[in-house]
């Protein structure tokens, strides 16, 4: 039962191509979920993860387009919606940063990484809660990161962001909560993906001697974690974030 625990659930993982994107759609097929993902550009590995999720009995569906672009989430959704009748699962994981000091930080940088990673998950939240309100269930789990907390250097822009979306999170769980609606933020560590390959090797050396299992996570092992988050099994978890970062 825990291998199919997302039997049938109707799931949307946006920059779902690559990284930790990839591996929670992966799990959700694999868990027996209806899976459809977001890519803004690189259709390629939007097509690697098509590809991996068919093996897995799964026929996703698959939107190019940004994340902070009102045009596409409305287009998305209403396809969706129009080919499952709903959305129980959104996971708003699309999100970029650069390695910048704020001297050398532009105010173009700066608007970017605010669009997708905050603006993005509003715009998506926004669009999927009428399903679900309908329905009267659902889950919401936002992807942060431990730069929030600030417990290693991290760029501002990036570190404010993921400090809004939680912000964004208990806010709208307390919102959405009245119709069973689950919104929750998953906070990884270092990964073996994604901003690990962008920072210098002495700031990944940093993160390894803070925490306790001395490693990078896996995009697999926090992946499962997301599947339960979203799945039935968590039924009284909201408004939570919850860490996972080798113990920082």
């Amino acid at each position: 039962m825990m291998a199919r625990r997302l039997e049938g659930k109707r799931c949307v993982v946006t920059g779902g191509s690559r990284g930790l994107g990839r591996a929670m759609c992966e799990a959700f097929a694999a868990a027996g979920a209806r899976v459809a993902f977001t890519y803004r550009t690189d259709a390629q590995d939007a097509e690697v993860t098509r590809a991996s999720l068919v093996t897995l009995g799964c026929e996703p569906l698959v939107f190019q387009g940004d994340v902070a672009d009102a045009a596409h989430v409305k287009d998305a959704v209403g396809a969706l919606v129009k080919a499952w009748g709903g959305i129980d699962v959104l996971v708003n994981n699309a999100g970029i940063t650069q390695i910048l000091p704020i001297a050398l930080l532009e105010e173009a940088d700066f608007d970017a990484v605010i669009a997708t990673n905050v603006k993005g998950p509003y715009l998506w939240s926004r669009a999927v809660l009428r399903s679900m309100i309908r329905a009267r269930s659902g889950h919401i789990l936002n992807i942060g990161s431990f730069a929030s907390e600030r417990v290693i250097e991290a760029p501002v822009h990036y570190a404010a962001a993921k400090s809004a979306l939680r912000g964004m999170t208990e806010a709208l769980a307390r919102e959405v909560g009245r119709y069973s609606i689950k919104v929750n933020l998953l906070a990884p560590g270092l990964l073996d993906c994604g901003l690990a390959r962008m920072l210098p090797k002495h700031r990944v050396q940093e993160y390894l001697a803070q925490a306790s299992l001395g490693r990078l996570g896996t995009a697999k092992e926090v992946a499962e974690l997301a599947t339960f988050l979203v799945s039935d099994d968590n039924s009284f978890m909201a408004a939570a974030k919850i860490v996972a970062d080798g113990g920082l």
